[in-house]
């Protein structure tokens, strides 16, 4: 049985809202929810840490990572996880003891974990917070709407990755940094995986103008979610930027491309209609074949291999023997000349061939032996 219990702002003084809840107007909260209730992913809860575990920070709305103390309050949402050197894990069918598997801030029912991650953080519901009708309050209410702004969009890169560890988040910071730097305007967004904060902050202080991610799309995660929400995400943020009168967007698809909902946007029309290069990151050169061939199977126009391969010299060498594409370590994307390619981009109207061309010579000239790799 539901029970809707009024509670007024003061209950919240000294409980800490996760990163995930921040487009939630607080005052929206005007109930509890408690009973017999059944979470769907996006819904904030209310609940107290009952055990320490992995996760023993949540990242705050405002930027800053706040330490977690057993015993306090948080505001988390629940969401679904899947992050193989993680967790394993999905919203529980009630308001029983569940995990925090995410710093962002998801509360869920872990099922399997990576073996050197320790047991999750424990949590304790407390109840679904709710509005003034005693409807439980979701992320998907907050959504931005998807924009037709008729103008022409921005030049769109997207990194895809083998999976987590690769070096994708690195690699479009340094990306994005390499661009700012040539005097381009970015805008950024993570358009599959798990929001964070991390994510957001990461791309500002690389030079984006405007960062989205996820959960500006009304999700905590895209897995799980339905081939039509998993598109409604991308094509939401990336029009949203697409509207902000930027030079270029770089788009992070994260969660590896055997991850099915990241497997079947990459796959979909609409995904390849608006990206106009990708970027993979792998963390070792097989890896980084399987990759490209992935991507060039399914007709995405892959132009430079990048991410955590880059670290060693020995992998890099490697990857050169059996493979064409260029390969760019932080230094190759931040020292890029971004802008001036771009321009050839509109002269040819060929991405492939005026991308080619510029990092071909950019490869040439890292691969000479006096070059001193600055690696990610």
């Amino acid at each position: 049985m539901k029970t809707v219990t009024r509670i007024g702002k003061d209950r919240f003084t000294a409980v800490k809202f996760a990163y995930n809840t921040s487009r939630i107007d607080h005052s929206r909260i005007q109930t509890l929810l408690q009973g017999r209730l059944k979470p769907r992913a996006g819904d904030l809860v209310l609940a107290q840490i009952v055990e320490m575990g992995q996760h023993n920070r949540l990242d705050l709305p405002e930027g800053r990572r706040s330490h977690l103390f057993l015993g306090e309050e948080v505001v988390v949402c629940y969401g679904n996880s899947y992050v193989p050197d993680q967790y394993e894990a999905v919203v529980p069918h009630s308001l029983e003891v569940c995990s925090l598997v995410s710093t962002g801030g998801i509360a869920a029912k872990m099922l399997s974990y990576h073996d050197e991650m320790k047991m999750p953080t424990s949590l304790k519901p407390i109840g679904l917070l709710g509005d003034a009708n005693g409807d439980a309050i979701n992320l998907s209410q907050v959504s931005l709407q998807r924009t037709n702004h008729g103008r022409q969009r921005p030049f769109t890169i997207a990194v895809a990755e083998t999976g987590m560890n690769a070096g994708n988040t690195i690699s479009a910071a340094y990306l994005t940094r390499g661009l700012s730097r040539s005097g381009l305007s970015v805008g950024a967004a993570r358009v599959t995986g798990t929001g964070t904060g991390n994510y957001i902050w990461h791309m500002k202080d690389a030079g984006a103008k405007a960062v989205l991610d996820i959960t500006d799309a009304g999700l905590p995660s895209t897995y799980l979610a339905p081939a039509g929400e998993v598109l409604k995400v991308f094509s939401t943020l990336s029009s949203t930027l697409g509207c902000s009168g930027l030079d270029v967007l770089v788009l992070e698809v994260a969660g590896g491309i055997f991850q099915k909902e990241t497997s079947e946007l990459l796959k979909s029309e609409l995904l390849k209609s608006a990206v106009d290069a990708f970027l993979f990151a792998a963390g070792d050169s097989m890896g980084a074949l399987a990759g490209v061939k992935w991507l060039q199977d399914n007709a995405l126009p892959v132009v430079a291999i990048t991410g955590s391969v880059t670290r060693s010299p020995l992998a890099v060498r490697e990857l050169r023997a059996v493979n064409e594409l260029p390969i760019l370590d932080c230094e190759g994307l931040t020292s890029t000349d971004w802008k001036s390619l771009l321009e050839r981009h509109v002269a040819n109207e060929s991405p492939a061939s005026s991308f080619r061309i510029s990092l071909d010579r950019l490869h040439a000239f890292m691969a000479m032996p006096q070059q001193a790799p600055w690696l990610c």
